[in-house]
C-alpha cells in the first residue's frame, strides 16, 4: 500500500500527486493540515515519520520519503512508464535541472516555516510578507521564462510534448504564484506549459482544490 502524507495547499505535495497520477499508481491519502493546533507537522506522530517536520512524506511497504524530488525519483525507477525523465543523459540532467531551479530556488524561499520566521521572528508586515513572496517568484520565473522561451527541446511541455519531471514542479509553483496574485502576463511560455499540463486528468486530479482536506 503507497500513502501520501501531504496539505492540500503544499507545491511538494501537489507535486508528488501529480506524479503519481501520471504513473497510475493507486494511493490513500492522509491529510497533515499545517494549520491545525499550530501545525499538525510538529505533533509527535508526525515527527516520528519526518523529523524535519515537513509533508509530504510517502509510505511505500513500511519504509517513508521524506523528499518530493527524492519521491518522483523513486516512482521513475519502479514504474519506469511512463517515464518522467525521458531521453539520453543529457535530456534528463535537463529536465532535472528545470525541476530543481523551482524545487530548490524559488519554492524553498516562500515556503510556511519561512514566511512564518518572517511574521512572527521578525515582525515583517502582512504586506511586506505578500512583496517577499512575490520579489522570488518573479525572479525565478523570469529566469525561467527566458530559459524555456528559447528551448530548442521544449514542445508542448517543459521538454518535449509529454509531461516530465519538470512539469511536476512548475504547475504547483504556478498554483502558489496565482494565489499570491503575481501578474503572469510577463510569462507567456510558462502559462502554456501549464495549460497542456492542465488539460491532462492526471493534473486535474492532484489539484488542490480536488483533495479531501481542502474543504
Amino acid at each position: 500500500m503507497t500513502t501520501l502524507f501531504g496539505y492540500f495547499r503544499s507545491s511538494a505535495s501537489y507535486r508528488v500527486r501529480i506524479a503519481l497520477n501520471l504513473k497510475g499508481v493507486a494511493y490513500d491519502t492522509a491529510p497533515v493540515h499545517l494549520l491545525n493546533q499550530g501545525g499538525e507537522q510538529f505533533l509527535p506522530a508526525f515527527t516520528q515519520l519526518n523529523p524535519h517536520s515537513l509533508v509530504p512524506v510517502l509510505a511505500v511497504e513500511g519504509r517513508h520519503l521524506t523528499q518530493s524530488l527524492a519521491m518522483l525519483e523513486y516512482l521513475e525507477e519502479l514504474y519506469p512508464m511512463p517515464s518522467l525523465l525521458p531521453g539520453d543523459a543529457r535530456q534528463r540532467a535537463h529536465i532535472r535541472e528545470l525541476a530543481l531551479a523551482i524545487a530548490c530556488e524559488i519554492h524553498p524561499l516562500n515556503n510556511l516555516r519561512v514566511l512564518r520566521y518572517l511574521k512572527h521572528e521578525l515582525g515583517v508586515a502582512e504586506e511586506q510578507k505578500n512583496a517577499w513572496i512575490q520579489h522570488w517568484i518573479k525572479l525565478g520565473f523570469a529566469a525561467l521564462e527566458q530559459q524555456l522561451a528559447a528551448d530548442t527541446t521544449r514542445g508542448h511541455f517543459c521538454v518535449g510534448d509529454a509531461p516530465t519531471m519538470a512539469d511536476c514542479c512548475l504547475v504547483p509553483q504556478m498554483f502558489n504564484a496565482r494565489r499570491f496574485e503575481v501578474d503572469m502576463a510577463p510569462y507567456p511560455t510558462l502559462c502554456a506549459i501549464e495549460d497542456a499540463c492542465n488539460a491532462l486528468p492526471a493534473f486535474q486530479q492532484a489539484h488542490p482544490s480536488q483533495q479531501p482536506d481542502a474543504a
